[in-house]
Formats: structure tokens, C-alpha cells, sequence
């Protein structure tokens, strides 16, 4: 599938990316758990063991948490990054967080960079969204003695349900027409306020109603915590601002309405994608296998399963050219 900038899913990874800012690059990648920091310290920490001065590639970086791990480890001045992203706004999220770092808009089938360019390779949860090509291209960019360190996507595991969870209930906030509703009653409230007619404001509270409880039921399901906190952080948010609507500017409260709207799309094609790429048992051996076929050799490759958890997190793929 090709992504260019038209598609839908593009689309939905740059509306991700944009202002996404100095926040933490971990819960902005889709996962904060802390079996993730301590994969990429361990990992970093033995590369310094082997290369003086990486240079070090990172693919689909999204918002640097690689690139942020390595930096911390290796230090700026004993690393040479580059980051690959076919969203632009990734990329100049990248370089306003780390101005050191070369990032390239690119996408990870069709990297112009020469063959053998890197002493280590790395992607967390981005090079399988681009297809299972995408590996042999990230693996054309080691050097022989480097190195190929992935966390990928893995079907059924907890990353997997969670954005199974988001876009559930996301879908079902678009079904409710949460935000069109609540659009139309600060449109109407906002009149009533100013001396119109209540009847059009009563009337639109009362077709909000049964989203509001669509929302509630969403919390109760899934959690406060479920998407990001955006089900949850929308409906407090238009409950609060409501509660003191004369106090809010009409105009400002529209336009932020429109915004979230086109969030939850992004929002929602962004988990769409994620749980496509999940990676299953067969489709992960074959990856390996390939692998071992271009001349690597697997130093690790099994499910990243945290201890005291029933569920995998991510595929763990370490491979020495």
C-alpha cells in the first residue's frame, strides 16, 4: 500500500505527530511500559561494549523514543543518529526534541541510504507498519558486524487488546455523534445566552442526552484511561466547559469541537493500523528465517513477555550481521 500524502492513514499518523511536542516519548508512542525503557537501556548498554561511536539508524521513529533511549545511554557525543518517518510531522517532532539527530521523511520500503551505512538498526513498534519488506530494507542498512534490534507489534498481545480497546470504544463515541450533539448544543446555548430563544437549546440537551450516556458506558466499559484518555478527557471536558458556558468564548469552543473531531479519526485510524500490523507466531518465523538467509544471526528472538504478566508486549528480534 502506498502512503502517500493523501492517504487516510498518513493522515491519521501526522494529526498523531503534530504538537505532540516535548511529552514522553514512550506514552506517545502507544506504550509506557517500563519492560520497554529497560529492553532499550540493556540493549544500548551492550552496543557501547561494541562500537566506540555507533552510527545508528531508527526507523519509523514516530516521536524519538529510541532515539531518546540512545541518546541517554550512549550520549550525544558518542552517537551518530539518524531517524526515518514517513510523516513529517514525526520528523519535525524529532528535531525540535533533539536537534543533533539527522531525520529523514522517508518511507521504510524505499530508504535512500546506502547499503551497509549503519552499525545498528532499530524500530520499536513502526518498521512492521510499512510490511514485512520493510525488514529486509531496515537489515540492508547494517554494516557487517552491526546490528538489527526491533520490538514489533505482536497479535494478542497487551499492546495489541489495548489498541483493540481504543478503537472500539472510540467507534463507538463516532456512533454516539458525541461531539456533533455537543456541538450543537454550545452553538445553541451559546445564543440562549445572549437573550435567543431556550426551546432550540432544550431541544439539543435532549438529543445530547443519550450520548452522554453512550460516553459513560464507554468509561465504564473500558476505563477512564482507555484511547489515551481522550473518551474520557472529551466528555469531562464538555461537561465542565457546559457547566460555565457563559464564561467561554462561542468561537473557541466551536473550533476546539472541530479539532477533537478530527483527532478521534486520526485517533482511530491510527489503532486501525496498529492492529493490523500485529505480527503472528508464523509470520514472525519467516521473518527470522529470512533473516538468517541474508547472513545474520539471531541473538534474540522471542515474545517480550514482562514478569508477573500473562500477556506478551512486542515480538523481540536482535540480529548480528
Amino acid at each position: 500500500m502506498s502512503k502517500s500524502d493523501a492517504s487516510p492513514i498518513l493522515k491519521g499518523w501526522n494529526t498523531y505527530w503534530q504538537g505532540t511536542g516535548d511529552i514522553g516519548a514512550y506514552t506517545s508512542g502507544g506504550v509506557n511500559h517500563p519492560a520497554i525503557l529497560t529492553f532499550w537501556n540493556e540493549f544500548f548498554r551492550a552496543a557501547q561494549e561494541n562500537y566506540d561511536a555507533p552510527k545508528l539508524i531508527d526507523i519509523a521513529t514516530g516521536n524519538g523514543a529510541v532515539v531518546e533511549r540512545a541518546l541517554e545511554v550512549l550520549g550525544s557525543e558518542n552517537s551518530h543518529v539518524t531517524c526515518i518517518d514517513v510523516a513529517a510531522a514525526a520528523i519535525d517532532n524529532v528535531h525540535d526534541r533533539f536537534p543533533g539527530v539527522r531525520g529523514i521523511v522517508a518511507d521504510a520500503r524505499s530508504i535512500p541510504l546506502d547499503d551497509g551505512a549503519y552499525d545498528i538498526a532499530t524500530s520499536q513498534f513502526g518498521v512492521e507498519y510499512a510490511g514485512l519488506e520493510a525488514i529486509d530494507e531496515a537489515a540492508r542498512l547494517v554494516a557487517d558486524g552491526g546490528q538489527l534490534a526491533l520490538l514489533m507489534h505482536i497479535d494478542g498481545g497487551s499492546v495489541h487488546k489495548e489498541c483493540e480497546d481504543s478503537l472500539a470504544a472510540i467507534t463507538s463515541l463516532q456512533e454516539s455523534k458525541f461531539i456533533p450533539l455537543s456541538r450543537e448544543v454550545f452553538r445553541t446555548g451559546f445564543d440562549a445566552v445572549r437573550g435567543a430563544d431556550r426551546a432550540p437549546y432544550e431541544a439539543a440537551g435532549k438529543q445530547l442526552a443519550p450520548a452522554v450516556r453512550a460516553a459513560e458506558s464507554i468509561i465504564g466499559q473500558y476505563g477512564e484511561h482507555v484511547a489515551g484518555d481522550t473518551v474520557a478527557r472529551l466528555y469531562y471536558d464538555v461537561g465542565r466547559i457546559h457547566s460555565k458556558i457563559q464564561n467561554y468564548e462561542p468561537t473557541e469552543v466551536l473550533d476546539w469541537l472541530s479539532r477533537m473531531d478530527g483527532e478521534l479519526e486520526a485517533y482511530a485510524e491510527r489503532m486501525s493500523s496498529m492492529c493490523e500490523a500485529a505480527i503472528d507466531r508464523e509470520s514472525f518465523d519467516r521473518i527470522c528465517e529470512n533473516l538468517s538467509g541474508r547472513g545474520f544471526k539471531l541473538e534474540r528472538a522471542d515474545p517480550l513477555v514482562p514478569s508477573g504478566e500473562d500477556r506478551a508486549l512486542a515480538w523481540v528480534l536482535i540480529a548480528t550481521r
